[in-house]
């Protein structure tokens, strides 16, 4: 035999894969996604950009890198404080890919500024932005009445304060009216709830003069009362308000904007009395005992409603909503900027024809050129209805395509969704066995069952 039948070389050209621009982004997602789903990253904020929609879009710089950030609205409503160009911070979330653009993003889900904690940093601003509308002005503090009749007392019906003032008015005049609006003073809830209790006092219009009231604490315990909404409705009471949060060294943004800041609330008390007397009655805790209640009951549904909204199939639904929610904001926002480009070419252009005009009679170039510049008004108002048309559409077919995925929708037309004992949806009739525990959803409810064969009695 030859030398070239001993040896039998086969030479096989390797299959290539092709992608679909769609399916290798997406496969890169899903990894990326699994190999950083929590990560912590620093840097400084540019290109900060809050959305209409409530989402945060901004970019982490770090020398000459760059990361894009998107913080979606359930998120950033939890923040203490403004993100704000040339903040450092330290941010923490998972690594994604927006599929719209093919960039790598950061999905956060928590922010916190380096160096002065979120507190004190909110502190500052929110201090700086009411100093600057002009809510810690002298000139719009409202007096004290000489002998206040009728009191109102916005402060836990529990807490020392309260007790501290009533003992004070108690000693020093008889003939005085207290009325307690009782209120969280720490907490969640709390600025909510004192912000209430002032703006009752000023619809009911039962009382001269009002008291907020809490005992001392750390910056976080006091921190409900640096909240905006709560000194924004202190601001615009009508009747006057003191403000009596904390020990003497303790100043709040509450402190600022009240009529009258006193160091403690017994302090308060001294203040607003003048003369000796005892307290005729007393007012008692069955609204703060009402509250409590009702919050209690509230915060149990909301948990139950949180319990069924964290369900896979949810948590699916609610992630391809904010993809869709993302996907329209970067279109608003790409439009704004396509009009703002295109006014901003008229301008120049305008100025042009006005550098020009100069060389020439007023009178004749005049009318040609308004004609000209209300002939592009004209066509540019049809291009941007167009538009807005276009994109407007495009946003209903995108809710409509989303009503269509929605598994509340799929219930309501007489379906059901069936889980085992472990929470897992059931596809399958053999994955259940005859006395095996179930839960079935319904459109509006769900209950429980057991598997029976069919045949069986």
């Amino acid at each position: 035999m030859s030398d070239q039948s001993q040896f039998d070389f086969s030479f096989q050209q390797p299959a290539r894969r092709i992608w679909s621009v769609r399916d290798l982004v997406g496969a890169v997602r899903t990894h990326i996604e699994r190999e950083y789903a929590d990560v912590w990253v620093e840097g400084e904020i540019t290109n900060f950009r809050p959305a209409a929609s409530g989402h945060l879009y901004f970019t982490l710089r770090d020398g000459e890198t760059q990361l894009r950030i998107v913080m979606f609205r359930m998120q950033a409503r939890l923040l203490r404080f403004k993100p704000e160009e040339g903040l450092r911070i330290i941010a923490r979330g998972r690594i994604t890919i927006y599929e719209g653009r093919g960039e790598l993003q950061l999905s956060a889900e928590y922010l916190e500024p380096m160096g002065a904690g979120a507190l004190q940093v909110a502190f500052e601003q929110l201090k700086a932005k009411l100093a600057a509308e002009g809510l810690f002005e002298r000139d719009r503090k409202k007096p004290l009445p000489a002998l206040a009749r009728r009191i109102g007392i916005v402060t836990s019906a529990r807490g020392a304060a309260i007790q501290d003032i009533l003992n004070i008015l108690r000693r020093r005049h008889e003939g005085v009216n207290v009325t307690i609006y009782p209120a969280q003073v720490q907490g969640e809830a709390a600025a909510a709830e004192v912000g209430a209790g002032v703006k009752y006092f000023n619809r009911a219009a039962n009382v001269d003069v009002i008291i907020v009231a809490r005992g001392g604490g750390s910056v976080e315990d006091l921190a409900a009362f640096n909240d905006e909404g709560l000194a924004r409705a202190i601001a615009a009471s009508n009747i006057p308000v003191i403000s009596a949060v904390g020990h003497e060294t303790d100043f709040t943004i509450c402190d600022f904007v009240a009529d009258l800041r006193a160091p403690t609330p017994s302090a308060a008390a001294e203040l607003v009395i003048r003369s000796k007397s005892d307290l005729e009655e007393q007012v008692g805790n069955l609204r703060y005992r009402l509250g409590r209640s009702m919050r209690y009951i509230i915060m149990h549904k909301q948990q139950m409603l949180s319990e069924v909204g964290y369900h896979a199939a949810f948590a699916r639904m609610n992630e391809a909503i904010t993809r869709r929610q993302q996907r329209v904001d970067d279109l608003v926002y790409r439009l704004a900027r396509a009009h703002a480009d295109r006014l901003r070419a008229y301008r120049q252009r305008l100025d042009t024809a006005s550098a020009r005009v100069l060389h020439h009679d007023l009178r004749l170039r005049f009318s040609s050129l308004r004609q000209e510049v209300d002939a592009r008004t004209g066509r540019m108002t049809a291009s941007m209805r167009s538009l807005l048309f276009r994109s407007r559409s495009h946003l209903q077919q995108a809710s409509t395509q989303l009503e269509g995925l929605s598994p509340v929708a799929i219930l309501d037309r007489g379906y059901a969704l069936v889980f085992d004992a472990e929470g897992k949806l059931v596809k399958n009739a053999t994955q259940l066995s005859t006395g095996q525990e179930v839960s079935v959803r319904l459109a509006k409810g769900s209950f429980g069952a057991e598997v029976k064969r069919t045949g069986e009695s």
